[in-house]
This record gives structure tokens, sequence and C-alpha cells, in this order.
């Protein structure tokens, strides 16, 4: 669910929208909804309140994902840039294709192999840290306003213990079949859904 942006006359108390359906969504029609929904919603508006900062250097939030990693471990190769930020391998590969174009990374291969392809941060990749890192910052101390410590903590605590349980639940099964569809099998899905409600 979208949140709508109204303008600053229709804001109450700290800027917030009054009509914002998001809130109205939580406060009043379903306080009580499921937990995935809350933690969807909340990381949804995280990554809004980021987006909006990134744009204004031009880089897009998908670039960030892998920025951030690379940052930490420079010269992964595509597949281990793919598991770290938990993404797809073509869609690792289309979004270093065009972090190359822009001059954030470089593609390379090691000494003596290649068969993985590396990749590098640039000067201009990596010079970027120091201006969107501070922003990061800035949208995880807004998230947090009017909480104790004590509260982060606990809520740290909460997301991480399901994080792991969801990551334990995904490891322990045995049913081939619970598990995360390729792209490309979604897709052949989807169309043969929709050539079965043609024929019909």
């Amino acid at each position: 669910m979208a949140a709508a942006r109204t303008s600053g006359k229709g804001r109450g108390k700290g800027g917030v929208a009054s009509e914002d359906p998001i809130l109205r969504h939580w406060r009043e029609a379903v306080p009580d909804d499921r937990l995935a929904h809350l933690v969807k919603d909340a990381g949804r508006a995280m990554i809004r309140g980021l987006q909006m900062r990134l744009a204004q250097h031009e880089v897009s939030f998908g670039h960030w994902a892998y920025l951030r990693v690379l940052w930490v471990t420079d010269g992964l190769t595509q597949k281990e840039l793919s598991d770290e930020t938990g993404t797809t391998t073509p869609t690792t590969f289309s979004a270093v294709s065009a972090m190359e174009k822009l001059g954030y990374v470089e593609r390379r291969y090691e000494p003596g192999n290649r068969k993985n392809t590396h990749v590098y941060l640039t000067p201009r990749g990596r010079s970027l840290k120091h201006k969107l890192v501070p922003l990061a910052e800035e949208v995880n101390e807004i998230s947090v306003r009017g909480l104790k410590a004590t509260e982060i903590n606990v809520a740290r605590k909460v997301l991480l213990t399901i994080i792991e349980n969801m990551a334990r639940d995904e490891s322990e099964s045995d049913d081939p079949a619970l598990r995360i569809p390729s792209t490309r099998e979604v897709g052949n899905l989807i169309a043969a859904r929709g050539e079965e409600i043609d024929q019909d």
C-alpha cells in the first residue's frame, strides 16, 4: 500500500500528513492486523525516506544496496554480491552493468582466474560513501524519534529474532515445493495461466 503525498497544509503535529492512508490503516482500520504487514509498511516507509534523499544525488535505491556492500567488502564476485544483497544473479548483472556505465564500479578478472568476474569500486563509487551513508543514518534517526534506547533495543531483538526464525524455517524445509520460485518460473506460470484463460 503506497503512502499518498499531501501538501504541507494537510499536515498535523510534527509535519505528519493527517490523512496518510497507511497511518489511518494501522490506527483505525486494522490496528491488530498481521505483524508481517506492519513490518512491511515500516520498511517501505524507511526505504521511501532514503529514496528521496538518494535521488538528490542521482543514485537509485537499487544501486545503494550494492554500493553499501562493496563499501564493506570490495572485489566480490557477482555471485557473492547477489548473495550479500539477497538479489538474483540476473538482477545483479543488470545493476552492475548500469553502475559500470555510471562510473561507480568496474568488473575485473583475478590473475589466473577467468571464471569469476569481480566487482570493484572506482574512486567515484568509493567517494559516494561519504555523501550517502549520512543520509541513511538520518533516516534511521528519524524513524526512531520518540523511542527510548531500551525500546529500540527491544525492537532490534524482536526483528532479529523474526529474521532468524524465518531463515531457519526456510533452510530446514524438506518440502521441495516450499521454496522461492525464480523470476523465470513465475513468468512461465503467468504465461501458462494466461493461455489457459484465453482458450476458455
